[in-house]
């Protein structure tokens, strides 16, 4: 029988609710597909209010339920979620659960320099135009001169990998030009070397704050300092429900990305899934049951590892991300810690949910850097955003840190 590949993903209205989209995924699997998948379906804004996953370890089906807006471009999440399933030929178990023959060439980076005038919300109009664009931000540095200009640097990718053609960047510079109007000074752009975003790391000094405070991965039933989530998680395992799975319970509070927190640390633990359930409740409370195995096809039975698992999925549940606002001398400094999966990707939109945030409490950005950190044993995706204070901080500090944390887990309207 032949393979339709329009029958790969398939986007519809749900029937039996008019604020819900289904998408449906019919592929070959491969460890790490629902990481992947839940990760692009974060970055177009979507969020997932119930999933159904199965598979034999070969061919995998997946429902969604999302919830959209009337700006998300289907067509465009359809392209990019195809592109994230195996081709076919994998489903003959050449590649059964191991990565492609050749290895993707890593995308080419090009640095974004623009040259403007400040005022409240510029970096998040810049930034949310190159998300639309679907230009990724690899590295910022963005610094403000004292005759009130701004210099910033973005190193980015492009998903559409045109970046390199001048069409691609006369459409660039025409949509920033359309945010920023008279404001724009200048916009250059060129394809860079790894020499060069090497250089461009920031600091390798990070306060106690970050290495400290905010990640206590061994100390899973305690809450972080300054963490405004809910203690309200239930994880468990179940060896005796299931002949050849393990049973993996998840009870929490909703929150943007919760589904794709769980995926990556499973992703990262190399454990498969075969058939799994997620809902939200009332009162945005999420229940999941995923039956999984090891790569060995086998349950998990380690205690050592069975706790591991446990303690990470709790700890990336009650903070997926650190959220700190500490003095940088006689400056106040934003930092946000990002984790970063295994495969060297961190939770999209990060930079875009700050500075809306910053926009949204009326605080200015003096500068921005981004750079990837070790934090015990884990790679992060540090954020610092030092805040420009003027004469003063009219914003309480604390109010700014739970403001960018209700941003990033979408609880802004509560």
């Amino acid at each position: 029988m032949g393979f339709l590949y329009d029958d790969v993903v398939v986007i519809s209205q749900s029937e039996k609710d008019e604020s819900q989209t289904v998408i449906t995924i019919n592929c070959p699997d491969k460890t790490g597909l629902g990481c992947d998948l839940c990760r692009i379906i974060l970055f177009f804004g979507l969020s997932i209010v119930r999933g159904d996953v199965s598979t034999d370890g070969k061919w995998c089906y997946i429902v969604f339920w999302v919830i959209g807006n009337s700006n998300t471009r289907w067509s465009l999440l359809k392209k990019r979620l195809l592109g994230a399933c195996p081709s076919c030929s994998s489903a003959s178990g050449i590649s059964y659960y191991g990565t492609e023959l050749q290895s993707p060439k890593p995308p080419d980076v090009f640095l974004l320099k623009l040259c403007c005038l400040d005022r409240k919300g510029l970096l998040h109009d810049v930034t949310r135009v190159l998300c639309e664009l679907e230009l990724t931000i690899k590295k910022v540095k963005v610094s403000t001169t004292p005759d009130g200009r701004v210099i910033d640097l973005f190193f980015v990718t492009d998903t559409r990998e045109l970046l390199h053609t001048r069409k691609r960047q006369e459409d660039t510079h025409e949509h920033l030009k359309v945010i920023m109007g008279d404001d724009m000074i200048s916009c250059d752009i060129e394809m860079v070397g790894t020499g060069i975003t090497a250089c461009s790391q920031a600091s390798s000094f990070l306060p106690s704050v970050i290495t400290d405070d905010m990640f206590h991965l061994e100390m899973p039933n305690e809450l972080p300092s300054g963490s405004f989530t809910s203690n309200s998680v239930s994880v468990t395992i179940d060896n005796m429900l299931s002949p050849g799975h393990t049973l993996v319970q998840i009870h929490c509070q909703d929150h943007k990305g919760l589904l794709y927190d769980i995926m990556r640390t499973l992703k990262d633990y190399n454990i498969q899934i075969s058939y799994g359930r997620f809902s939200t409740r009332q009162k945005e409370n999420c229940e999941i049951d995923l039956f999984v195995m090891q790569s060995d096809g086998k349950k998990i039975v380690d205690p050592s590892r069975q706790n591991s698992l446990l303690s990470r999925l709790r700890m990336e549940l009650l903070q997926p991300l650190g959220v700190a606002v500490v003095s940088r001398g006689p400056d106040t400094e934003l930092l946000v810690a990002n984790p970063v999966e295994l495969s060297g990707k961190g939770r999209p939109l990060v930079f875009h949910d700050i500075t809306r945030a910053l926009k949204m409490l009326d605080t200015c950005i003096f500068s921005a850097e981004i750079g990837r950190h070790m934090i015990g044993d884990r790679e992060y995706e540090v954020y610092r955003v030092l805040l420009d204070e003027g004469d003063g901080l009219s914003v309480p500090r604390n109010k700014i840190e739970k403001g960018v944390w209700k941003m990033l887990m979408g609880w802004e309207r509560l």
